[in-house]
């Protein structure tokens, strides 16, 4: 989802010696992945009323204000920080709108439920189910895979969450831990008990899950 992070630390060593046509395309360069995450966490409702080229613009620009200060002290990946970033943009968003427009924005919906991913989706649901195959049917498939958002908006916070940095927003377990403040070995321990929550709630209880880490 990401662009490749050793050009990325590449513009990065420019940016910090001023170059501001490093500063320009390393912005540049991250703006296809924000569009995939802000269409992907804003909740569907809002985006008709929030244009999502808007959210992405207001990232950049805080981005670039603060990005002396994440140059003098990295504390994690250029891609986790700028995330962040855009996360605390998507919380604004929901809040704004769910206090101004509530009449059409009428029902909370979780912040870690992913939107407008299918594909992700159903790949989960196949790692879920032991590797089978999802239904060939267009129609099927989309069914399923809304099945598969519904259920992860009902498990608790933190297990829907570490379920879409992994599966939809495609991070790392190393990465996950260190966007969660966690242990790699707690970050793991988490993202299995979540896989085992969505799987109760999707009645794959007897499938036999694929627990190896990445």
């Amino acid at each position: 989802m990401w662009p490749d992070s050793d050009r990325t630390q590449e513009l990065l060593r420019d940016a910090k010696q001023g170059d501001p046509a490093a500063i320009d395309d390393l912005m540049e360069r991250h703006r296809d992945a924000l569009r995939r995450l802000v269409q992907m966490r804003l909740d569907r409702k809002i985006q008709t009323r929030v244009d999502v080229s808007d959210v992405i613009q207001d990232v950049l620009i805080e981005a670039n204000r603060r990005l002396k200060d994440y140059l003098e002290n990295p504390a994690m990946g250029f891609h986790l920080w700028l995330r962040q970033i855009a996360r605390d943009r998507i919380i604004d968003a929901h809040r704004r709108h769910r206090v101004s427009a509530r009449r059409s924005v009428d029902r909370e919906r979780s912040l870690t439920a992913p939107a407008h991913d299918d594909r992700s989706a159903l790949e989960l649901f196949s790692h879920l189910a032991d590797g089978a195959k999802t239904p060939a049917d267009e129609a099927t498939d989309r069914e399923l895979a809304r099945k598969v958002e519904a259920a992860i908006a009902e498990l608790p916070e933190h297990d829907g969450e570490i379920l879409v940095m992994r599966h939809f927003e495609q991070l790392s377990n190393q990465e996950i831990a260190q966007a969660l403040g966690l242990t790699e070995p707690a970050a793991s321990m988490r993202y299995l008990r979540a896989l085992k929550r969505l799987r109760e709630k999707l009645n794959l209880e007897n499938s036999s899950l694929d627990a190896s880490e990445g």
